[in-house]
């Protein structure tokens, strides 16, 4: 299967593709608005899955480029770009292709951060009102931290809730995270409830910085 990560070279973007690559058969391929960002970040990331002792093929393209051919497509983009950013590379999505969106509206302020929901009710239903008929959207690796994503030594041993409204693909998106050693799908229902699994970030960061922690996840027992 070929996964596009578009905005691919941020934190997110870094974390996901080395697991992919390191743990996964799937084609991985990195997007950013800036082709040469995009093919660094790619040379960087096989360099990083080679050391610890796997030979794969990462590649970098432009965001619209890289989505040409892909089956998945996850948007590591910040949530007020998600629309422009499926906007943008509409003309390669096809019928059938997974959209997937692990952002979540957030504010800051002295206290902490706190969800900050659009006027569509969640990140999620934003996407899914930009993107093409017969694309499905599902909700995904909101609250994965990205920082022992990218630490191939760091044992994972954490859950990621998925909401969508299309069974088939939210079938898809588990069996990418399955693949992953120490991830775990679980299906938190349909994109009406993506509000709450959003909200899932902001407390994480809140928690981290009241404990002095790093890099958390959610394990659900």
């Amino acid at each position: 299967m070929r996964i596009a990560l578009l905005g691919g070279t941020g934190d997110l973007g870094e974390g996901l593709a080395v697991r992919l690559a390191s743990h996964t058969d799937h084609e991985v391929v990195i997007g950013s608005r800036d082709p040469d960002a995009a093919h660094d970040a790619a040379d960087a990331y096989r360099a990083t899955v080679a050391d610890h002792g796997r030979d794969v093929k990462v590649t970098g393209f432009e965001n619209a480029m890289a989505t040409d051919r892909a089956d998945v497509v996850v948007l590591a983009v910040p949530p007020y770009t998600v629309a422009d950013t499926v906007d943008s590379v509409a003309g390669g999505l096809r019928e059938g292709n997974v959209i997937v969106t692990p952002a979540a509206g957030m504010c800051r302020d002295d206290d902490g951060a706190h969800a900050h929901l659009p006027s569509a009710g969640s990140v999620t239903a934003l996407v899914a009102e930009a993107a093409p008929a017969g694309v499905d959207v599902v909700g995904a690796f909101h609250s994965l931290p990205a920082g022992r994503l990218a630490d191939l030594d760091a044992e994972l041993g954490i859950d990621t809730l998925l909401v969508g409204d299309d069974d088939r693909a939210k079938r898809v998106v588990s069996g990418i995270v399955d693949d992953v050693d120490g991830l775990r799908a679980l299906d938190a229902g349909e994109l009406a409830n993506a509000a709450e699994v959003e909200s899932l970030t902001p407390l994480l960061l809140n928690v981290a910085r009241q404990n002095d922690a790093r890099d958390l996840g959610v394990s659900f027992r």
